[in-house]
């Protein structure tokens, strides 16, 4: 996991979550990994660290107005423990050394998304013109044959995004007349540094009139259909990225990239590890004595290979080239397959006469070499 993976993915929920939504993810995650259920996890352990501090800042009001406003910034603050309700301007001053306050701030929130991140950027020397919009990352489950041989899919995903009427605004915007649009207060700090316009918090602009089609809040949903080509040998983790269908860019600006992350469902019968698929398969007793050629199922159909005289359960064959293809290159894993020996549940008479026979022939003592105790 990121260092600074946002708080808001931490716990799983969306940024307009209710208090209500936080506190159930929240309980459900912490009940997960608590490390009176995971003793010795060391991985569960960060993770519920993770969980508290998210829900710590998110559940508390004012911590949250905080987090949602200078975002980045703030998280590490509080994780450093250097920002314990302070001036905001002195963790940056001794976060980020002396310089040039809007420099500072522009590469604080310069890489933030969002509505909140947009309004952010507008501090100081931040750019104002055209945007990029918002990479959105979503999980896309994939079946086991899919993610084998690849397909072709039509997916729906929806979306909170920037409100297209208002550009993420709230409303219709005017130049702020505090500042004149430059988003500086006259005043500086006694840093002697220029500090935000009070009046519009950086952003050189004031709302005038809420905007009917989000209701003030910037962001709208937004459900899109697309057709997604899932390439051959694509395993949990991967990513497919499709340029301009994220989020929605600022005056003009490019939208932003879906990220489609892959999650494979798994098979009843093969499991794969890497490029190489391993199956179990059974093989009678007779097969195990005697050898010769069985068929076993593949991700590719039907194969078949000669067992040795004498094969033992468990023993592992390969089978070359049959295993999920390389991604991003050329050629296949193997296909490893593990044999037991199948024992009948139940023999008839004659089967059992059989073996008594066969059992007197083979006097052979397999239990001969093992200790008689300590």
């Amino acid at each position: 996991m990121p260092e600074e993976q946002d708080f808001y993915e931490i716990l799983g929920v969306d940024r307009n979550a209710s208090p209500a939504e936080i506190k159930k993810a929240y309980r459900r995650l912490a009940r997960k990994y608590h490390p009176d259920v995971n003793p010795n996890d060391p991985h569960a352990e960060e993770m519920y660290k993770r969980i508290s501090q998210a829900y710590e800042t998110l559940s508390d009001p004012e911590k949250r107005r905080k987090y949602d406003m200078f975002g980045r910034a703030y998280q590490q603050a509080q994780q450093t423990g250097q920002w314990s309700g302070g001036d905001f301007r002195d963790f940056v001053f001794h976060t980020y050394g002396v310089g040039d306050f809007r420099d500072i701030f522009g590469e604080i929130f310069g890489d933030l998304g969002g509505i909140g991140g947009r309004m952010r950027t507008r501090v100081g020397s931040a750019p104002r013109g055209p945007q990029r919009g918002q990479d959105v990352v979503y999980e896309l489950p994939v079946s086991f044959a899919d993610a084998i041989k690849g397909a072709t899919r039509k997916i729906t995903v929806t979306m909170t995004d920037r409100c297209p009427q208002c550009d993420g605004l709230g409303g219709t915007a005017r130049t702020c007349p505090a500042c004149g649009g430059t988003g500086q207060s006259s005043s500086s700090s006694f840093f002697g540094l220029p500090t935000s316009c009070p009046r519009c918090q950086g952003t050189g602009e004031v709302i005038e009139e809420r905007c009917p089609k989000c209701r003030g809040s910037g962001e709208t949903t937004r459900t899109r259909n697309i057709t997604v080509k899932i390439p051959a040998g694509v395993k949990t983790g991967s990513k497919i990225r499709l340029a301009g269908e994220g989020g929605r860019g600022y005056k003009g600006g490019p939208n932003g990239d879906l990220i489609l992350q892959i999650r494979v469902e798994p098979h009843p019968f093969f499991k794969r590890e890497g490029d190489d698929i391993y199956v179990k398969v059974p093989i009678s007793f007779a097969e195990a004595v005697l050898g010769g050629k069985i068929s076993v199922p593949t991700v590719w159909g039907t194969g078949s290979f000669t067992i040795p005289p004498g094969t033992r359960n468990g023993q592992v064959f390969r089978l070359r080239g049959q295993g999920a293809p390389k991604l991003g290159d050329k050629g296949k894993g193997d296909q490893y397959v593990e044999v037991y020996i199948a024992t009948p549940r139940k023999v008839t008479r004659r089967q059992r006469e059989l073996v008594e026979q066969l059992k007197e022939a083979f006097d052979e003592d397999p239990r001969a070499e093992l200790p008689k105790g300590v």
